[in-house]
């Protein structure tokens, strides 16, 4: 027996998905404050739904892949531990000076400074001093250092963080600093940002730096507790994790840098778009992932997802590198209010898990997008995840009159659609943030919906933004649990190291050739095997004068003389499909930035031989709704089932035990491959 699992823990809801030799079973539960709650939660459906025996469940699963929120609502909530940061002395305030164009906002008196990471009080200076070329000009002084780590404890520092000027071009101030903590303070987590992101740009690497120290307690606390219950419950197999690189890494790896978790879950949405879009022959896929809390939407082009040299996390500047997701606070948890000038608005504020939306009937009062969808009709109150979650339709309707409707003199309905239309129009945004700022045309796109809500959005969201084909798969709600187990493991290798065309390309090929050598340890300490093995080389380039790079991936296996006009060319290649055609400056010097390697070892994944919906029984029926068009209610039917069914017109909504899908007025539905819902909008 082969038994693969993968767990998606969202803002309200923990997904889980199991594929037992080659049938795919799925389970939902509330996400609960501690995670590994949650988790167990939604393993216990799995197990129940498997029908193992006692004890028998944990110790068959084979492959366990966890995708989290941990990190990410550590950074969205700015709940870190108490962290310290060591620097070299003149460079105590790189955070708070960070760079001059801090937001979009144009007036100089709305300008917030970046969100506080580490406490002044805790940030101490290091005498010490690297040059540019790596130089050492001031030796580190161990008394000072000795003076400057009790300095930052005294303060309170459960962690540390370490920066020093130019230690990417050579560490061993920080290393030397390493060796003390450890000598001196083996229990104290740290980090030092020569390991963890050895790239110039002193203000990125010191934000990427201090955040990684930042949630190292947190997520050992949460890790460790994981541990001992699946430990405690049989799991013999290693916890594997994703990256927001968009592969996943060991629990042991990600240990040593767990800000790469970061937005780890919708991260393996995006993979399982991609593999579904080759599946069904569409190479240009536009994912929307709605969830309980959020909106997080990505663009995959030629089979190929953006991934950010340069990543944003919590509205600061990183040097990680970060598969492209636009979030936006819009999913069936956000919250609608009306701001001080009586207009309606929808999120970012979310209801979580508790108390939730108002119909779940655990003391939440204030209306959100699913109270909307339930005053609608969209949703079936006795249907909700299957019949095992009630929904009190009565207390919906009740806080979407007294928070809406009443205030701004609106009838129930049409304050609920007013909730829709707006949580519609946000989340179509969101998407164009990803295609029309890219330089992409949505209507060239297949959206691909999933999340437990989207599929009430989706081809709202299509239509406003003039994409003409939805897929919304038939695992939906459970969708970026299952992409987790089919993402593949990686490893980035990454290093500045200034080189320009005129240089040997002797000098370029050392440089990969020992980013390579740490790549093929990696892959040695994993045990992937030679034939699951591939390995990239990759340069950040650009213009001689200009500010930020582009990525291009080297010819090759290595670099000599003759590939440099090749590498030239692609480069601008590269560069003329993000700015446009004829923006690249042909005369110009090329400098090579940053030198990166990255390893892959390709998943051994189940591929799913059983449809989901085998058995199911069809049911036919009708319901009054709100048209999420018009507003006007109408009669609809509604299909239970539908994969016996196969075919149908719109409008009508298709009831799936996790989630149902909304097909408007014109549009086609039909199953495509696997049984996923394939609608063709009016027009198309």
């Amino acid at each position: 027996m082969t038994l693969h699992v993968g767990i998606d823990v969202g803002g309200t809801f923990t997904d889980a998905v199991a594929v037992h030799d080659g049938r795919a079973l799925r389970g939902k539960a509330f996400s609960t404050p501690d995670v590994t709650t949650g988790i167990l939660d939604a393993l216990a459906v799995l197990e129940e739904r498997l029908g193992t025996p006692d004890g028998g469940f944990y110790p068959q699963i084979d492959r366990f892949v966890l995708g989290n929120t941990i990190v990410t609502n550590a950074v969205d909530e700015q709940k870190y531990s108490a962290v310290g940061l060591l620097t070299t002395q003149g460079f105590r305030d790189t955070l708070r000076i960070a760079r001059s164009a801090r937001d979009d906002e144009r007036d100089p008196h709305k300008m917030a400074p970046p969100p506080e990471i580490v406490r002044r009080s805790r940030i101490v200076e290091v005498p010490e001093r690297i040059d540019a070329h790596g130089e050492i000009l001031l030796p580190l002084d161990p008394q000072a250092l000795a003076g400057a780590v009790e300095k930052v404890l005294a303060e309170g520092a459960e962690s540390l963080a370490v920066c020093l000027l130019w230690s990417f071009r050579n560490p061993q101030h920080e290393q030397e600093i390493g060796k003390y903590l450890e000598t001196h303070h083996p229990d104290l987590p740290y980090t030092l940002s020569s390991s963890l992101t050895p790239v110039y740009r002193e203000y990125e690497r010191m934000v990427t730096t201090t955040l990684d120290a930042a949630v190292k307690p947190i997520v050992a606390q949460h890790f460790g507790h994981l541990a001992a219950e699946l430990a405690g419950r049989g799991l013999r197999t290693r916890v594997q994790i994703m990256q927001v690189h968009g592969g996943f890494l060991s629990a042991e790896e990600t240990g040593k840098a767990p800000i790469a978790m970061f937005n780890s879950g919708p991260v393996g949405g995006v993979t399982g778009a991609r593999l579904l879009g080759q599946r069904l022959g569409r190479h240009r896929v536009l994912t929307a992932d709605m969830g309980g809390t959020s909106l997080d939407a990505a663009a995959i082009v030629d089979d190929e997802f953006r991934v950010l040299p340069r990543a944003e996390i919590g509205g600061l500047p990183t040097s990680l590198t970060a598969v492209d997701i636009e979030t936006i606070g819009a999913g069936g948890g956000s919250l609608a209010w009306i701001d001080g000038r009586g207009v309606m608005r929808v999120g970012p504020q979310s209801a979580g898990s508790v108390p939730g939306p108002a119909c779940y009937g655990k003391g939440g009062e204030r209306p959100a997008v699913t109270d909307a969808a339930l005053v609608m009709g969209l949703l079936n109150p006795g249907y909700y995840l299957g019949g095992t979650v009630d929904l009190y339709e009565d207390a919906a309707r009740d806080a979407v009159r007294r928070h809406l409707a009443e205030p701004l003199g609106l009838s129930a309905d049409a304050a609920a659609h007013g909730v829709y239309r707006l949580a519609v129009s946000q989340m179509a945004n969101a998407v164009r943030k990803i295609t029309v700022n890219r330089g992409h045309d949505p209507r060239e796109f297949t959206l691909v919906g999933f999340g437990g809500a989207c599929g009430l959005f989706a081809a709202a969201i299509a239509a406003e933004i003039g994409v003409g084909e939805v897929v919304v798969p038939r695992n939906a709600a459970v969708f970026s649990a299952y992409g987790l187990m089919h993402a593949d493991s990686v490893f980035s290798a990454v290093q500045t190291t200034p080189w320009t065309f005129g240089e040997p390309a002797a000098d370029l090929e050392k440089e990969f050739s020992a980013l390579q050598a740490r790549a093929q340890e990696w892959f040695a300490s994993e045990g992937i095997p030679e034939e699951r093995r591939e390995l990239y080389r990759e340069a950040d380039m650009k213009f001689m004068g200009q500010i930020f790079e582009v990525t291009t991936r080297l010819p090759g296996k290595s670099f000599g003389e003759e590939d440099k006009d090749l590498l030239r060319q692609r480069f601008i290649e590269d560069y003329e499909a993000e700015f446009g055609s004829g923006t690249a400056w042909t005369e110009a010097e090329v400098l090579l930035v940053n030198s990166r390697v990255k390893a892959i070892g390709r998943t051994d994944a189940q591929q799913i031989t059983g449809d989901p919906g085998d058995g199911e029984q069809y049911a036919a029926g009708s319901r009054e709704c709100v048209d999420p068009v018009t507003g006007r209610r109408r009669t609809v039917e509604v299909h239970r089932g539908f994969g016996a069914l196969g075919r149908a017109q719109g409008p009508c909504l298709l009831e799936e035990p996790d989630t149902t899908v909304y097909v408007p007025d014109g549009a086609v539905v039909e199953l495509a491959d696997g049984g996923h819902f394939a609608i063709r909008l009016n027009g198309a």
